[in-house]
């Protein structure tokens, strides 16, 4: 950026500072920890549909904006069950990481980008590395009770939102075996060859191996071998196979994911189970796409009558914007999926173009319309800092306009090299870490801890 755009900025900045200090000082009470009221746009409010395309929309992030005030943590000490076995204090920073990731605030608006994929993470190696010590990759269920019952009271201690496993769809089951029988670490080293499975996963390119599929091949070999192996022992004992064999490859998948996590140290295994879990994510719009009735009734008539069309879409589009943070990549996908949708019920002009969409009017905004948050394609973390408070990487990358598919299809893989695709932002190229001051168009959002406590 240059030094012009760098210092209207840092003013913008100054004057939200200031805005949310007045604020604080004369309608807010102290609060330690992250629960809170909402900040609506009004111009997303002004352009509003007479009828909601949605029963109940979710709110708009609150303001984000420089603040270190109070820290989101509280001081509790949770009470476990002292039944769970996994050594939770070896993973004490990664459960940090997590508890921020997924804090009470955030956690709803990053729940399918950030917060989910790390929880799942931490479930992944915590099981894998308790196997050094039980030989077993599997909790039964009673287990598998205590220790996921034990990990929310300690995220939630924390600062963590306190309704994780239902927001996450973690239960249980998912800690155990499922129909995947070969939980032995011994038994799985003897039917998997483990040599290529951490040739192929001990280290991925971030970058490519969403495309190439390198260790994500292994993975599935290794999966597909340990069912085989569960559905020979079944037919020989004489015992009937309950579940389809996909459902059990998917099963050994995790046995497998916990294996990999037990040799890996556990920053490592994050890395990796994190960038595997993107891979998935970037491929589909996480978003949800109300009814489109009042869009379609006001672009009907088209180019013809261009501003109803236009507040149409700036309408129905406020709404997708109150329900999460999206990454780029998603954001094309989201992008496509409305444009195909819209296609098919025989609106064919690029309305995108016509009405000035782009990419980040599919992700939650920062505060403005003009500032949409796009995060990027590869894995991120939330980062809280008592001076510097809550920090995560945004992507506020300017004119990147969103696809109107040309075809009734949805366009084919960014995978395939000949499809050309909107330029993305850097953080897509896989620079894992970046000096975001003003470099790449790529900024730090900086959330105050306080904000939350506006009422």
């Amino acid at each position: 950026m240059g030094g012009g755009v760098a210092q209207r900025f840092n003013i913008y900045l100054l004057i939200v500072f200031l805005l949310l200090l007045c604020l604080h000082e004369s309608c807010c009470t102290p609060s330690n920890y992250l629960e809170g009221s909402v900040i609506m746009d009004i111009r997303a409010d002004a352009l509003l549909p007479e009828n909601s395309p949605t029963a109940a929309p979710l709110p708009l992030l609150p303001l984000l904006a420089p603040s270190p005030l109070t820290p989101f943590t509280n001081s509790t000490v949770p009470k476990l069950s002292g039944l769970c076995m996994l050594n939770f204090t070896a993973v004490g920073k990664m459960m940090s990481v997590t508890s921020t990731d997924c804090m009470a605030g955030f956690a709803p608006y990053l729940a399918n980008v950030v917060c989910c994929p790390q929880l799942e993470a931490i479930l992944v190696i915590l099981i894998g590395q308790s196997s050094k010590d039980t030989n077993t990759l599997a909790l039964n269920g009673k287990l598998a009770t205590h220790c996921l019952s034990d990990l929310e009271k300690i995220l939630v201690s924390q600062g963590a939102n306190d309704s994780l496993p239902s927001m996450c769809s973690i239960h249980p089951s998912n800690l155990t075996e499922g129909s995947c029988l070969v939980n032995d670490v011994s038994e799985f080293e003897s039917t998997v060859d483990t040599s290529n499975l951490l040739a192929a996963c001990g280290k991925i390119d971030a970058v490519n191996e969403c495309c190439e599929q390198v260790c994500q091949n292994a993975i599935s070999e290794a999966a597909k071998k340990l069912a085989q192996k569960v559905y020979d022992l079944l037919s020989l004992g004489g015992t009937q196979a309950l579940s389809d064999h996909s459902t059990r490859v998917g099963d050994c998948r995790s046995i497998v994911l916990r294996w990999l996590a037990s040799k890996l140290d556990p920053s490592h295994a994050k890395e990796i189970l994190r960038g595997l879990t993107n891979c998935k994510i970037n491929k589909v719009c996480p978003l949800d796409f109300p009814n489109l009735s009042h869009l379609i009734k006001g672009c009907s008539n088209g180019i013809s009558n261009q501003t109803a069309c236009c507040i149409a879409v700036n309408s129905y589009v406020s709404h997708l914007q109150r329900q999460s943070f999206v990454t780029n990549l998603q954001a094309l996908n989201c992008a496509a999926s409305l444009g195909l949708k819209l296609r098919k019920a025989n609106i064919s002009e690029n309305i995108y173009n016509m009405c000035d969409i782009g990419l980040k009017d599919f992700s939650l905004q920062a505060g403005t319309q003009e500032s949409g948050c796009l995060l990027p394609s590869l894995p991120s973390d939330v980062v809280f800092d008592q001076s510097a408070g809550v920090t995560f990487l945004c992507d506020l990358n300017d004119n990147i306009p969103a696809p109107w598919p040309s075809t009734s299809q949805l366009p084919a893989s960014s995978c395939n090299k000949t499809v050309k695709i909107p330029a993305l932002p850097a953080a897509a190229s896989g620079q894992s870490r970046l000096d975001i001051k003003y470099k790449d168009s790529l900024l730090l959002l900086v959330a105050s801890a306080a904000f939350i406590s506006l009422v």
